[in-house]
């Protein structure tokens, strides 16, 4: 195994970033699979951060809203404290340069997004606030001495001794075989599922590999079933499909079908403001009847200046925004499950801490609140980072050399084309036994095929840690539907699971019949 006496962060989103800098001047080495800020769902981020910053919101309003939308798995405490911690991060990130949008007398202006009582939502320029923060966070570790950034480098798994975590394997972005790498403590900051799924709002890479490579090396998964898919990607068959951010249904945009008719007003009291999970389904069932659902923006006054992100998303496409409804999917947006962690971040794993989506809090419950995501990233990422320094000596350490791995091809294609296939037709919007069982047979054999790469192996852990705990999950929560469950069960509870037993559920399964 290389030395190192460095952090190591895996990831290179809002959640790693700010752990870095959290840690200063502790050393730190933060492994990235794309120049530093490219490839990051953070930095698509649209909507904002979520935070009461003045009365007549209050931390016990936020945390209430947070627990109504997450449908019974919240949990209270952990809410209460990302709702008491948020004002101070948005305080931090405007003291580092992030140019979030204020009023004539300073004040920050506030967005109201779906399941929110009341405007809350901090932005930049209307969709840029994930952009933004990132530029400013991305400025200042490029000037933090302490901070290492090992570009082009992808970690694939988990060195463990002794059931303590003791570094991490990596390898070259562009394919190559696996190094191992020392490290004192490892910071899992790499990301959600979204691209498991064939219609996805997440970058290329974030495919639940971070995830999967926790879960392989024994760390507990928590409410992996929660997918929740946003319902309105822009439907122009882009890999991945560009988003049309909530704030604009907060700022008066209406879904409407093929015949111009609205359809949510009948569905739910708040009408496009209802939670994601209620409006995601509503608008995949458009789509399955044919009826073409969109949104009309048309209403909104200079769409350009206000969401400059979807606007050019749209006339990309050929979609003029300002004359004609822009077309909508529901898609694999974020993933409520995650590594199990605690207050401080920490994993079941010594040695392990994980943040943002790669993580699971019990901040999100069942269906995650909009703007919350960077929220829970900031107040987790601290958190984790003052914990792992608590743990760790104040020293020096010299930068890591890696030596150049030899080459290696990288996994077909194909398979990762098969295993996102599978997810979307077994385990997406809308769920059942049987196409649950029928997608882990799937899986199944993906893994098989692809064994000799840690990267399909990855993948294939966090599939089979979604799917069977969907199988598991017998009832319909939040962004969870099963069409053969459809009623909640009266006890809600959070689901926790091992890769061990959920292998074990995937080995249960009768095998599918041969054909006659």
């Amino acid at each position: 195994m290389i030395p190192n006496d460095r952090v190591v962060i895996i990831g290179a989103g809002l959640g790693a970033l700010y752990a870095a800098l959290a840690l200063a001047p502790r050393p730190v080495l933060m492994i990235s699979p794309d120049p530093l800020g490219q490839g990051a769902s953070s930095a698509w981020a649209q909507g904002g951060v979520a935070a009461a910053m003045a009365a007549p919101d209050s931390p016990d309003l936020h945390a209430a809203d947070t627990a109504r939308a997450g449908a019974g798995t919240v949990d209270p405490a952990i809410a209460r404290l990302v709702a008491d911690e948020a004002r101070a991060h948005i305080l931090a990130l405007t003291d580092l340069g992030t140019p979030f949008d204020r009023d004539a007398s300073g004040g920050y202006v506030m967005s109201r997004e779906a399941a929110h009582s009341l405007a809350r939502v901090v932005r930049v320029r209307g969709d840029q606030a994930g952009a933004e923060i990132m530029r400013a966070l991305i400025a200042t570790v490029r000037a933090t001495p302490s901070v290492q950034v090992l570009e082009g480098w992808l970690a694939t798994g988990l060195r463990h001794d002794r059931g303590r975590v003791t570094g991490v394997e990596v390898m070259r972005a562009a394919g190559s075989a696996t190094l191992a790498l020392a490290a004192p403590a490892v910071l899992i900051a790499g990301g959600g599922a979204g691209g498991l799924y064939a219609v996805t709002t997440n970058p290329p890479r974030i495919r639940g590999e971070a995830m999967g490579m926790a879960a392989r090396a024994g760390a507990v998964i928590a409410d992996a079933e929660f997918v929740q898919f946003h319902p309105t990607a822009i439907a122009t068959g882009a890999d991945p499909a560009p988003l049309a951010t909530e704030a604009l249904r907060g700022e008066g945009a209406v879904l409407v079908n093929a015949t111009g008719a609205r359809f949510m007003p009948g569905l739910h009291p708040d009408a496009e403001l209802a939670p994601r999970d209620i409006v995601a389904r509503a608008v995949y069932a458009e789509t399955q009847a044919g009826r073409a659902p969109a949104l009309d923006c048309r209403a909104l006054p200079d769409l350009a200046a206000h969401f400059p992100a979807v606007h050019a998303a749209c006339m990309g496409a050929g979609i003029d925004p300002a004359r004609q409804p822009i077309p909508v999917a529901a898609a694999a947006h974020y993933h409520m499950g995650g590594i199990a962690t605690d207050a401080e971040g920490r994993a079941s794993l010594p040695g392990l801490w994980a943040c943002g989506e790669a993580a699971s809090t019990g901040l999100h419950g069942a269906n995650r609140l909009a703007s919350n995501g960077l929220l829970e990233a900031l107040v987790f990422a601290r958190r984790a980072a003052r914990s792992m320094a608590a743990d760790l000596p104040l020293r020096d350490a010299p930068p890591v050399h890696l030596p150049e791995p030899a080459p290696a091809p990288l996994p077909d294609p194909a398979l990762i084309r098969r295993l996102r296939a599978a997810m979307t037709e077994g385990a997406g919007v809308i769920r059942d036994a049987a196409g649950l069982t029928q997608t882990l047979r799937r899986i199944a054999a993906i893994e098989a095929e692809g064994a000799a790469h840690p990267q399909i192996v990855n993948m294939a852990a966090a599939a089979t840690l979604i799917c069977a705990s969907a199988l598991m999950r017998r009832e319909s929560r939040g962004a969870h539907c099963r069409s053969d469950h459809p009623e909640a069960l009266p006890d809600a509870a959070r689901s926790r699971l091992t890769l061990t037993q959920a292998l074990a559920l995937r080995a249960s399964l009768e095998p599918e019949p041969e054909p006659t």
